[in-house]
């Protein structure tokens, strides 16, 4: 099996980045390169919106594996369509929130006073009452993980007994996870892409977002203009298939 496939990979380099004196030296070398090359000004995340460093073709071919995602991502013949879109909802959550972890000390209310992705799009979260908040990045995507966390435990919603059946608009519910974790990767690559690459995570990054993108385009999950934001990056992955 692919490492790609048991998330093997994903879990080693994490480990090695999050852990002893190799953290140490990738603090400290991720510390340098903030004063040579990034300003932060205002307590704001200070990105050069003209150059998006993940759009370049150094940064843009890399990728971890060489795995068939078409197969990866396409139902198997006999299955269940729900069966197949709750268990890779299940293994998606674990992989954004796994990768937004290893981040998170660098994603604070000071640095990312804005939840934002690509082109400063602002992400707000809506509240139990409808209400539409806009809050620090952190505690947007703290108020994203929980609810998805909350959602995927749920048995009336993502039932694990046999023979269970799927709530009415089960497909909506995917949907709406799909659309958070689609923002988490956005506010990735536009807030925080310089540590992806101090750390040597962003051959990690592209496959993860090549992999739930073509899943997401395969089982019509996000709509053209959820995706918008990151339109070029698609574009730049699919040439370096």
């Amino acid at each position: 099996m692919d490492e790609w496939e048991d998330g093997a990979f994903c879990k080693r380099k994490l480990q090695e980045i999050s852990q002893g004196a190799a953290h140490i030296k990738v603090l400290q070398g991720f510390n340098m390169y903030l004063g040579k090359h990034c300003t932060m000004e205002h307590g704001i995340n200070n990105n050069n919106q003209e150059e998006r460093p993940y759009l370049q073709q150094q940064n843009a071919c890399q990728r971890i594996t060489s795995a068939n995602m078409f197969a990866l991502t396409s139902l198997p013949p006999g299955m269940d369509r729900a069966e197949w879109l709750a268990s890779n909802t299940v293994a998606f959550f674990k992989h954004v929130n796994l990768f937004s972890s290893a981040l998170s000390e660098f994603c604070t209310p000071s640095t990312c006073p804005t939840a934002c992705g690509p082109g400063n799009v602002v992400y707000f979260w809506t509240d139990d009452h409808g209400r539409k908040l806009k809050c620090s990045a952190p505690l947007y995507f703290d108020y994203a993980m929980s609810y998805i966390q909350e959602l995927l435990t749920d048995e009336d919603v993502f039932p694990t007994k046999a023979g269970a059946a799927f709530p009415n608009g089960f497909i909506f519910l995917v949907q709406k996870v799909f659309l958070l974790l689609f923002r988490t990767l956005a506010h990735i690559y536009w807030s925080h892409y310089s540590e992806v690459l101090v750390l040597g995570l962003h051959p990690h990054l592209n496959t993860l977002f090549c992999h739930l993108m073509l899943f997401c385009q395969q089982h019509s999950l996000l709509e053209p203009e959820d995706t918008k934001p990151l339109q070029d990056l698609i574009t730049a992955l699919e040439q370096h298939k």
